[in-house]
C-alpha cells in the first residue's frame, strides 16, 4: 500500500502488545501499545473523513511532544490529508504565513502549550479545529469554538477503509525557513517516505528490544528520523520526554535503558555540565548516540564519548532532502572525527562547483526517490534548486581521499544556532521594523553551547536613545527568541566595502571583537 500512514503495520502485525511509545509528559507515564497505536490512527482518519476532510487537504499540527503527535500525523496520512507540522517557536506572522500558504482546513493544536497556534488557527477562521490535551471539564475543551480531541477521538469508528492514493501522493508538508526569511514548505510524498522507511531498515538497524529518548521537538526532523521512524519501523519503543531539560532528560536515559539517543550538539554541551548526575546513574544499555541537525565540534563529540562510554556519531541531512544517503559506510569502515560519513549505493550525491561538479569540494546536490516534489507554491525555487531530480541543498562540503564528507558551512549566510535554522535578513528585517533602526547587519559569533548565535551592528538615527538592550528585548517580543542578537553594537556608520556594499568580513570581525569574554 502507497501510504506512510500505515508504515508501521509490520511491527503492529508482529508485536501488537509491545509498547510503541512512552509518554512523560503527564504523570504516571503513559504507555501505548502497537496494537492502540494503530486502532487510534484509524480513528484519526475516520475522524477527519468524517469531517469532510480528505486527499489533498491540509491539516496543521501544533502540538508538543506527546503521543498523540505521532498518532495524529500518521492517522490524518491514512484518509490521504497532509499533515503541516507547525515550529510554534515561531512569531505570529510566521505562522499565520504557514498556514495560509498551506490553505489548512483543520487544525489540531495543545493551545495549553503553543497559545500562539491557537490564536492564528481562529483568527484565520479554520472551522474544523480540535484542542488535543484538554483543559477544561471532562469532554470539553478550554477554549471556546474547539471541539475536544480526546471526545471526539473516542467517538470515532476504530476501523477505517483506506482511499486509494497515488504514488506521489503530498504524505506531509513541513516548513523549513527560506533566504527570504519567509518559511517554505516542503512537500514530501508516499513513495520516496515509504522508500525511506526501508533504506532504514538496512542501515539503521534497531530491534524490538531497542529503545530510543526523544526530547527535541517531534515537530523537527531530527526527533522523527532519528527516533520515531527507526524505532518504530523495527518494533522498537520511543521515551518521549515533554521538552529538553538536562536532569530530565538523563534520568530518562538512564531509567528507560535506552539502547541509543540522538539530539542537537547544543543539548550534549548542556548535558556534560552535570558530570555529578552522569557518573551516578546507570547507561550501560545505551548503544548509540548520534549529534546532528547543526555542525559538531570533534572535541564535543570526544567529550561524550569519555562521558558515556560509547561510540558517537554525526548525522546530516536536511528537510527538502528526504533521507540525503550520507553515513557509516556499507563496508564497515569507521567514520573520521568530523565527517558525517560516505554515500550509500541507494541514493545519488554529487559535489557542484562553479556549475560543474567537483570530485573534491561545492555544494552538494542529492537525487533519490525520499527528495521533495517541490517547494509549495514557490515554481521560481523549485527552478533554482531542482533539477531533473537533483536537490541543490545550498550546504558546502569537502569530500575526502577516502570518500568521506564534512560539512564546511552555507553558499548563502544562514547559520545553524543550537539546531535551529537562522537568516541574518530574517532577524536584520525586525531590527529595521524598530522606528529608531536605520540598518542593521546580522552576523554569526561563537557561543559555548549553540556553537553560533546571532550578533548585530545597528546604526541608529541621529540623537536616538535607543539602547543594546532595548533593541534585544524589541527582537524578542517579536520574532522567535533562538533568533535574537545576544550582542547589539550601536554605530554612527556602517562599514562598506569599496562598492559601497556592508562590509560583512569587517561587521563580523568587530562583533566578534566586541564579544564579552574576547
Amino acid at each position: 500500500m502507497t501510504n506512510l500512514g500505515y508504515w508501521l503495520s509490520d511491527a503492529r502485525a508482529e508485536y501488537p502488545d509491545r509498547v510503541a511509545l512512552i509518554d512523560l509528559s503527564r504523570t504516571p507515564p503513559r504507555e501505548v501499545t502497537y496494537r492502540e497505536l494503530d486502532e487510534r490512527m484509524d480513528r484519526v482518519a475516520n475522524l477527519l473523513a468524517t469531517a469532510g476532510i480528505g486527499a489533498g487537504d491540509r491539516v496543521a499540527l501544533g502540538i508538543g511532544n506527546r503521543f498523540e503527535f505521532v498518532e495524529i500525523m500518521f492517522g490524518a496520512m491514512r484518509c490521504g490529508a497532509v499533515p503541516v507540522p507547525l515550529n510554534f517557536k515561531l512569531s505570529a506572522e510566521s505562522l499565520t504565513h504557514v498556514v495560509t500558504d498551506a490553505g489548512c482546513r483543520a487544525a489540531f493544536v495543545e493551545t495549553a502549550v503553543t497559545a500562539r497556534s491557537a490564536q492564528v488557527v481562529e483568527q484565520l477562521g479554520i472551522e474544523w479545529r480540535w484542542e488535543v490535551g484538554g483543559g477544561g471539564a471532562a469532554g470539553e475543551p478550554a477554549r471556546t469554538g474547539w471541539f475536544d480531541y480526546a471526545a471526539a477521538l473516542a467517538g470515532a469508528s476504530p476501523d477505517f477503509d483506506p482511499p486509494v492514493l497515488g504514488a506521489h501522493h503530498p504524505a506531509f508538508q513541513p516548513y523549513t525557513s527560506g533566504s527570504t526569511g519567509r518559511p517554505k514548505g516542503v512537500v514530501l510524498d508516499h513513495e520516496g517516505q515509504i522508500w525511506w522507511v526501508r533504506c532504514l531498515k538496512k542501515y539503521w538497524p534497531a530491534g524490538p528490544d531497542d529503545r530510543a529518548l526523544a526530547a527535541v521537538p517531534l515537530y523537527h526532523k531530527n526527533a522523527m528520523a532519528g527516533a520515531v521512524k527507526p524505532l518504530l519501523q523495527a518494533g522498537g519503543s520511543v521515551v518521549i520526554l515533554p521538552g529538553f531539560e538536562p536532569v530530565a532528560f538523563l534520568q530518562a536515559l538512564s531509567a528507560y535503558q535506552c539502547t541509543q539517543v540522538g539530539a542537537v550538539p547544543a543539548v550534549f554541551t548542556i548535558l556534560l555540565d552535570h558530570m555529578n548526575l552522569i557518573r551516578r546513574l546507570d547507561f550501560t544499555a545505551l548503544r548509540k548516540v548520534v549529534l546532528g541537525s547543526a555542525p559538531v565540534q570533534p572535541e564535543l563529540m570526544d567529550a561524550v564519548e569519555r562521558a558515556f562510554g560509547v561510540q558517537v556519531g554525526e548525522s546530516y541531512g536536511l528537510t527538502e532532502g528526504g533521507p540525503v544517503m550520507l553515513g557509516p559506510p556499507v563496508d564497515g569502515r569507521p567514520v573520521p572525527r568530523g565527517s558525517c560519513g560516505a554515500p550509500w549505493p541507494e541514493g545519488e550525491v554529487k559535489l557542484v562547483r562553479d556549475g560543474v561538479e567537483d570530485a573534491r569540494y561545492g555544494e552538494l546536490w542529492v537525487r533519490n526517490p525520499g527528495v521533495t516534489t517541490g517547494y509549495h507554491n514557490l515554481p521560481e525555487v523549485n527552478a533554482a534548486r531542482i533539477r531533473d531530480g537533483w536537490l541543490a541543498t545550498g550546504d558546502l562540503f569537502r569530500r575526502d581521499d577516502d570518500g568521506f564528507f564534512h560539512f564546511r558551512g552555507r553558499t548563502d549566510d544562514m547559520f545553524n544556532s543550537g539546531g535551529e535554522n537562522i537568516y541574518p535578513k530574517e532577524v536584520e528585517d525586525l531590527l529595521l521594523s524598530h522606528p529608531e533602526v536605520l540598518d542593521a547587519a546580522v552576523v554569526p559569533v561563537p557561543h559555548a553551547v549553540k556553537g553560533e548565535v546571532p550578533a548585530a551592528m545597528v546604526r541608529v538615527a541621529s540623537g536616538s536613545a535607543v539602547t543594546a538592550e532595548a533593541l534585544k528585548m524589541f527582537t524578542l517580543e517579536r520574532g522567535p527568541a533562538y533568533a535574537h542578537p545576544r550582542h547589539v553594537v550601536l554605530v554612527g556608520e556602517m562599514p562598506l566595502t569599496g562598492v559601497g556594499k556592508v562590509d560583512r568580513a569587517e561587521i563580523l570581525e568587530v562583533l566578534r571583537g566586541a564579544m564579552p569574554g574576547q
